[in-house]
């Protein structure tokens, strides 16, 4: 059997590749995740990068940093679309051998390198493009020091643990012309962008609100338990890494690592990343101008999580607000859906989630008439079966060939993050956030800018990479 070049691999696996995406029960619990075409082309790479990376009729050579749920599913879709993985980083070793064997099997592939300590992953000449899997404080430094060393990064939503590491992360992509990806993956779904076109179209008149909304009635109430010595198979010096050092604790070590903030930042990050992204990308905005926050530990005031288990967000946009809100096990949230974004115009109301979109009418009554739609509306449209992970990681491996940026762009996944930021720098602080959008920068409130950028617990600092 002749060998196909990766190019015509993708181009029949897109078509080919039928079911559900292998993520695996640990990604498909963790916060699933991404416009349309590519459209801004990156800058030139010299000679020798596009040499290296452009090979659409050779493999593409991948280091996976952080072996969990979300870069195991991720590294699957690369080797379905011809990539070789050449290493496997994690500073739990299980993770490591368990996946090392998976892929083994599966793909008949071993990686020349098992590591718990990322930069041996960056060191090597053969590798020419990275996933970032790590928890959320682990994605700022692994990108901006994969883009250094000549990789393109996948890296995982949401970006960056603070808005102060997306703007480095987006910074020294442009300065090293390097192709990163956030997992943001509705962006590839069809049935999202014929949403987004539909709410640009102006079919549903003047947007006034925007709503986004996790009800995730799977997850509850988690125990507290003392902190312990940590597995002997895990190097957690490392895991820490930039965060501050404190004890080991099994609450706040492989998923649930989310609902603490010196790793990440609750629902309101895991899943506001998705929906947040949706609601930027309809609206064509950067950022709000402020923000407000209210919620509380509601449902287990007495559990084990930092974040809490009930929050509400409020953004002021230019002519419109937007509106976030989520919560626990619980499962009903707006228009009887446990996620999704709510397009309201004077005309009508588009609702859109994971399993599709449809278009709600909106009523008038004129003086002396009875009540009446505005529009026609639009029958729920199904999401199908599309398997919109693997297309997104195949925007991505294309994207390394042609130059351009992908659908979920560092740029655009750093733009969406801010509102998600926002809304928990207001919820900490139990203040309004004023926020200047071109210096991205909080107006007059030094607390509150002092979590834009926090510091990192040495011998790591992301300084060297900010401008001067």
């Amino acid at each position: 059997m002749t060998r196909r070049n990766r190019r015509q691999f993708l181009q029949q696996s897109v078509s080919g590749v039928v079911g559900a995406s292998v993520l695996g029960a640990a990604a498909s619990a963790s916060a699933s995740e991404a416009p349309g075409a590519a459209t801004a082309a990156a800058p030139a790479s010299s000679a020798l990068s596009q040499g290296r990376v452009a090979g659409a009729n050779r493999r593409i050579r991948v280091g996976l940093i952080g072996c969990g749920g979300m870069g195991s599913g991720d590294l699957r879709d690369m080797l379905k679309s011809g990539c070789e993985c050449v290493a496997l980083c994690d500073v739990d070793k299980d993770q490591t051998a368990k996946l090392s064997a998976s892929i083994d099997k599966t793909f008949n592939q071993k990686p020349a390198l098992v590591t718990q300590d990322f930069r041996q992953v960056l060191d090597r000449k053969d590798i020419d493009a990275v996933i970032v899997g790590t928890p959320d404080h682990w994605h700022a430094l692994p990108t901006v020091m994969a883009c250094e060393a000549g990789k393109d990064v996948y890296v995982e939503k949401p970006l960056s643990l603070t808005i102060g590491e997306g703007r480095v992360m987006v910074d020294v992509a442009r300065r090293t012309n390097r192709v990163v990806q956030m997992g943001t993956h509705q962006r590839s779904a069809t049935h999202y962008a014929e949403a987004i076109d539909y709410v640009k179209s102006g079919a549903l008149g003047k947007i006034r609100v925007v709503k986004t909304w996790a009800y995730q009635d799977w997850m509850g109430n988690i125990p507290v338990v003392p902190d312990s010595e940590p597995p002997a198979n895990v190097n957690y010096d490392m895991w820490l890494g930039p965060a501050p050092k404190r004890p080991f604790n099994k609450n706040r070590f492989h998923f649930n690592f989310r609902w603490y903030y010196d790793y990440s930042g609750g629902l309101m990050t895991d899943w506001g990343a998705h929906m947040i992204d949706i609601a930027n990308w309809g609206m064509n905005v950067k950022a709000p101008k402020a923000a407000v926050s209210i919620g509380g530990k509601f449902g287990f005031p007495d559990d084990a999580e930092e974040t809490p288990d009930t929050q509400q967000t409020l953004w002021e946009c230019d002519n419109f607000s937007m509106i976030w809100e989520h919560a626990t096990a619980i499962g009903q949230g707006p228009y009887m859906r446990d996620h999704g974004v709510a397009f309201h115009g004077n005309n009508g109301v588009l609702v859109v989630d994971r399993a599709g979109w449809e278009v709600l009418p909106e009523t008038e009554r004129p003086a002396g008439q009875k009540k009446k739609f505005r529009m026609a509306g639009e029958p729920r449209r199904s999401a199908g079966s599309e398997d919109y992970h693997l297309k997104h990681v195949q925007d991505f491996l294309e994207c390394m060939d042609s130059r351009k940026r992908p659908r979920s762009d560092v740029e655009v996944g750093h733009n969406s993050m801010i509102a998600c930021h926002l809304g928990n720098i207001a919820y900490r602080t139990g203040r309004r956030v004023a926020w200047d959008i071109e210096k991205e920068q909080v107006t007059g409130d030094a607390e509150q800018q002092a979590l834009v950028l926090k510091e990192y617990r040495a011998p790591w600092s992301l300084k060297s990479f900010t401008k001067s």
